[in-house]
């Protein structure tokens, strides 16, 4: 893997970022900042739209691991006020505090474009079989906005930042929507990831049986609200469908959890389950959908043969993965397990990695074939079910003094975590993993997002990969 190297570029015309989350906002302050155009296009009505979604879900990380410091800086001057670096926020604390202010400020309105949806990025003149001068060719963005207008932007680089909340994973083996599952979707009996069952969708939930399949931190939110729903409204029934053999993962450390607010998730779940409130079913592999006078028939794979239980809703949380229709015309290198950008993958995958194991990356490990095209934020994680918030921030950092030419800026990877680490999964919770000791390296084995042996739990990052780290809050030359 060698460093980027100064090519020609367009300079005289924009950036595109596609996305208005926090990661598409921090690319556009990063280019702001080094005098840069940027041109936002966002598929919501407003900043943050995907975040508005579940905006009832607190997260683990705090403030201070939520703000780009770029961001901070084009804020600073509006008067903004900080909020407390050590709280949790909300989903829509976050945007509130942190993401309005911010799409508030004259160059981000400037530069953002709401109800923009991105239907296309490809080469100005050419598609992806052509080579010649490709790199001298601007980009084309193909937008569609509310009205159905479709205007054709050249820009000079793009930076994808759209996330995945729009491509839910099926909830069907083999990654593959099992028979019913379209028709139940449209008919309201699978409802949207993280559902707000306490809140504004209280109605909906009440006095029913409700299904959740999945073993992340959203399956783990949404049977916790359920659990409070119960409690006041014993009619309601839940059950919880996983594919593993036990929930001990799901619990994670307790006591041992070096961030309080993730055990105490385990703890309070483990105790619902316990307590009756929580049906458990594991080892059970969903394999059909059919609506029924009752409500939804689910029917289910076990060690014992077919299981079927008949449910009012069910509420996915099978996690995420990247739309990429969008980039057909564009020449993408990306890992074939996990849909990462290719030097990305093996870093994030898993199967062999906890979020406590991903090393910080920047424009290098992100680069695709096509020059100055790049794939950041939750979507550069492909699949990879682990996400943070602040790698998403030094991601876009990094590709932006590339997009400048400041090939040593971009080149030098910089990352600041507290000893357990912050990270976030299925776009509503965290999987903070303690880096170091006896007591991390049990609370991470536990945990939601600890792998499968081989775990290196303990280790540098940076050797276990060959490259260079000087410690937990390291500065990583890749």
């Amino acid at each position: 893997m060698t460093d980027i190297e100064p090519q020609d570029s367009r300079t005289d015309l924009p950036v595109a970022v596609i996305g208005a989350g926090p990661v598409g906002l921090a690319a556009a302050a990063n280019l702001i900042e080094r005098g840069i155009t940027p041109i936002i296009f966002e598929k919501g009505t407003e900043a943050g739209a995907a975040i508005r979604q579940w905006g009832h879900i607190r997260l683990f990380s705090s403030w201070q691991h939520n703000i780009d410091p770029a961001s901070r800086r084009l804020l600073e001057p509006t008067g903004w006020t900080e909020p407390r670096l050590t709280s949790l926020p909300y989903g829509a604390e976050l945007v509130a505090q942190y993401l309005e202010p911010l799409a508030a400020t004259p160059a981000i309105t400037a530069a953002l474009n709401t109800s923009s949806t991105v239907t296309a990025v490809s080469r100005v003149g050419m598609d992806r079989t052509h080579s010649r001068s490709r790199d001298k060719q601007p980009f084309l963005v193909r937008v569609e906005t509310a009205d159905g207008a479709v205007t054709d932007h050249h820009v000079r680089a793009v930076i994808d930042a759209s996330g995945t909340w729009a491509q839910p994973n099926p909830l069907g083996q083999a990654g593959l929507p099992a028979p019913g599952e379209v028709a139940a979707i449209d008919a309201g009996l699978i409802t949207e990831p993280l559902a707000d069952v306490t809140g504004a969708s209280r109605e909906r939930f009440a006095g029913k049986h409700v299904l959740v399949i999945g073993s992340g931190h959203s399956a783990a939110n949404t049977l916790i609200s359920l659990g409070q729903l119960a409690k006041n409204e014993p009619s309601t029934r839940i059950s919880w469908a996983i594919r593993g053999n036990d929930a001990s993962r799901i619990y994670g450390g307790g006591d041992l959890d070096g961030l309080p607010a993730r055990g105490q998730l385990g703890t309070r779940l483990r105790g619902l389950v316990e307590d009756g409130y929580i049906d458990l079913h594991t080892s059970f592999t969903a394999t059909a959908f059919t609506a029924t006078p009752s409500g939804l028939a689910v029917t289910g794979a076990t060690p014992d043969g077919q299981m079927t239980l008949t449910v009012d809703l069910l509420i996915p949380a099978t996690g995420f993965r990247p739309d990429l229709d969008i980039l057909r015309e564009i020449r993408l290198e990306l890992d074939p397990v996990v849909e990462a950008p290719r030097e990305l993958g093996p870093l994030i995958d898993p199967e062999f990695h906890s979020c406590g194991t991903v090393p910080a990356h920047g424009a290098k490990v992100l680069a695709h074939p096509d020059k100055d095209f790049y794939i950041a934020g939750m979507k550069s994680y492909g699949r990879a079910p682990t996400f943070l918030l602040a790698t998403g921030y030094e991601q876009v950092r990094s590709i932006v003094a590339a997009l400048d030419g400041d090939y040593e800026a971009a080149n030098q990877v910089h990352l600041q975590l507290p000893e357990t680490g912050v990270c976030s999964t299925d776009l509503g919770g965290s999987c903070e993993a303690p880096a170091t000791g006896q007591a991390a390296s049990a609370a991470t084995a536990s945990s939601c997002c600890a792998a499968p042996e081989p775990v290196l739990l303990g280790i540098p990052t940076g050797l276990a990969h060959g490259r260079s780290t000087t410690s937990a809050d390291a500065t990583i030359t890749l």
